[in-house]
Order: C-alpha cells, then sequence, then structure tokens
C-alpha cells in the first residue's frame, strides 16, 4: 500500500511524503478498508509537528477520518457476527487515514448514507456528531430559537448551520469572507455578519431587536462557538442563552468574566464529544440515528469543500497546507482514489 508515514515531527504539511508499506493483513479484531476518501483535520497538523494532545508513537501514519470500501472482516468473527460485509461502504476515524489501507475496529465505523459520495462521507464522523452532540443533546435546540455561530463556513460550522435549521432555528452565521459568508448562506444560514468587524455583537443585536418579540430582541438564545469568541458574544446574548464551547481554533483559552453570566441567567456549556464513546456510549448512537434521520429527510448534505480538489495521497501535504492556511471552507478531503476515473477503467 501507499501511506503518508511520519517518522519524526515535522516542521510543516509541506514536509511530508508519501512512501509504500505492506498492505495490512487482516486481523481478528479489526477490519481492512480501502480508503477511497481522506477527511483532513486541524489536529493532524498539530500531531505531524509534535503538539496534538495524542501522539502516537514512531512510525505512525497520519490523518484520522476516512471513507472506503470493506476488504475484509475481523477474522475472530464470521461473516453473520460481522455488521459490515465485504464490499460494504463505510466511513469512520482511526489513526491512519492518509493511506490507501486502513485497519479499523466496528465501533469507530458507520455505513455511508445512500447517495452519498465518498469524498462526502470522509468529512461525517467528527463534523456532524460535534454539531449535533453539541446544539441537540447539549443546548436542546428548539423550534423558533436563534443559534449563532461562529465560523459557521468551516466543517463543524456548515455542519452546525444545516442542524440548527434541521430543527426550526434562525441562524445568524459569522465568517471572516465574503465568500465563506456566501457558503454559509447556500447551507442555510439566515444572516450572515463578519466577525472581523469589531461592532458585529451590535450588528446580532440589532438584527434581534428588529426581528424577535420579548426578551428575544435582546439577543440570541445559542452561541455555537468552536474558535474562542464566548466572552464577545455575552454580549448579544437573550435571557436563559446557552454558549456551547466546542473548541479553540482561534489559539486562546479564554477568561470569562462570570458577572455577565449571572446577570443574563446563561449557561455555558462544554462538548468534548470525542469522551462519549468511553463515558456515554448510549448517547453516541442516539446521536448518529438522530443524524442519519436528518440525512435522510434531505436535512443534512456533504460539506465537502469543492473549490479545488485534492486528489491522491500526494496531495494530502498541499490539502493540508490549504486547511491551515484558513483560506478553504466546509470539510477539506483528499480523493485517495479518483472514484470517476476509476469506473471508466
Amino acid at each position: 500500500m501507499r501511506a503518508i508515514q511520519v517518522n519524526e515531527y515535522v516542521k510543516g504539511p509541506l514536509d511530508l511524503q508519501v512512501t509504500s508499506l505492506p498492505t495490512p493483513a487482516p486481523a481478528a479484531s479489526e477490519y481492512l478498508i480501502e480508503v477511497h476518501s481522506a477527511g483532513t483535520n486541524f489536529f493532524d497538523l498539530l500531531q505531524i509537528q509534535g503538539k496534538y494532545q495524542h501522539q502516537p508513537p514512531f512510525p505512525w501514519i497520519g490523518g484520522a477520518e476516512f471513507a472506503g470500501t470493506v476488504l475484509a472482516v475481523p477474522t475472530s468473527k464470521s461473516a453473520s457476527q460481522a455488521r459490515f460485509k465485504i464490499g460494504d461502504r463505510v466511513f469512520g476515524a482511526t489513526q491512519g487515514a492518509y493511506a490507501t489501507h486502513i485497519l479499523a475496529p466496528e465501533h469507530t465505523l458507520l455505513p455511508v448514507p445512500n447517495g452519498w459520495s465518498f469524498e462526502d462521507a470522509a468529512g461525517l464522523f467528527i463534523t456532524a456528531s460535534t454539531s449535533y452532540g453539541g446544539l441537540v443533546h447539549r443546548a436542546n435546540v428548539r423550534p423558533g430559537d436563534w443559534v449563532l455561530v461562529h465560523a459557521a463556513a468551516g466543517g463543524v460550522g456548515l455542519a452546525a448551520v444545516q442542524i440548527a435549521k434541521a430543527k426550526g432555528a434562525t441562524v445568524i452565521a459569522t465568517a471572516s469572507t465574503e465568500r465563506k459568508r456566501q457558503i454559509a448562506r447556500k447551507f442555510g444560514a439566515d444572516y450572515a455578519i463578519d466577525y472581523r468587524n469589531k461592532r458585529w455583537p451590535e450588528e446580532v443585536k440589532n438584527l434581534c431587536a428588529k426581528h424577535r418579540t420579548g426578551n428575544g430582541k435582546a439577543g440570541v438564545d445559542i452561541v455555537y462557538d468552536p474558535v474562542g469568541m464566548i466572552d464577545v458574544s455575552l454580549k448579544c446574548v437573550a435571557w436563559n442563552a446557552r454558549l456551547l464551547v466546542i473548541g479553540f481554533a482561534a489559539g486562546k483559552v479564554e477568561k470569562l468574566a462570570l458577572n455577565r453570566v449571572l446577570l443574563k441567567n446563561v449557561s455555558i456549556v462544554g462538548l468534548h464529544w470525542g469522551q462519549y464513546a468511553r463515558f456515554e456510549k448510549e448517547t453516541v448512537d442516539t446521536v448518529w440515528k438522530g443524524i442519519f434521520d436528518l440525512v435522510a429527510q434531505g436535512k443534512f448534505k456533504g460539506i465537502a469543500f469543492k473549490d479545488e480538489n485534492f486528489v491522491g495521497l500526494d496531495s494530502v501535504p498541499r490539502a493540508l497546507q490549504a486547511l491551515g492556511g484558513r483560506e478553504t471552507w466546509g470539510k477539506v478531503v483528499v480523493k485517495v482514489i479518483d472514484d470517476e476515473v476509476k469506473s471508466k477503467l
């Protein structure tokens, strides 16, 4: 097989190289998957530089998210015991996605939704579950709520926009460029504003004052924040607002003035979705059932970045560089296998 193997930490993604390695043999407790597409993540960039909280021992293969076809089921199971069979289209997340083949345990795999491409499915595992878990499970988004989604054109942002709209909410999206605001609106955002303008909280309050009634005139009900903008967002929330701490993409962990938390009777709620499989497994199943229901209803669609194509493992460094430059939108996905070309052969 071919893979991006990391033998030592690098300065940046352009230092990564593709190498040839033995294809993994069928394993007792893992499925052997042929990888068709691989999703990129900011933590991939941190990991190759040795800056991530989870650093596997050298050598290791980069990447985590993937979609592909099952080549072999776990050897410890009979065909009837395995959830997936040879030839099934699956997506999931486990270390080693930047490769033509990967071994993955059953609990890390899900079926590719009907009608979905491998490219779109490769960006589903982390973004959709994080946003659904935050908005529905933690913030209890309801019809009539107003939801402020920061970095709304990013992967989890576009997922959040779609989920909030599907649940009957009005969405105000923030994004840094007109192109990104255009994308947020395309995926369902009702309003889109530029968070580089320091007066953006006033814009949010003006929208709410104009279009809402009662306590809602003061601001939004839910803030979805993967950036690190909770403190400033407290300026434009309504009574009983719920603020979701999703991450700190801006690179700074915030410190809050809790008097505003008290005065507006707000809840600040954290979401560490990756730990649900450890502490709250039943919620994982509930969340994915909700996501697949939205997909089946046509209320959630793929968010793969389409302005540029990344084809082949050799394009992974360029894809990661584009992701790190923050000029992309949605989920940056690499087509490890070009299925369009393959279908013509």
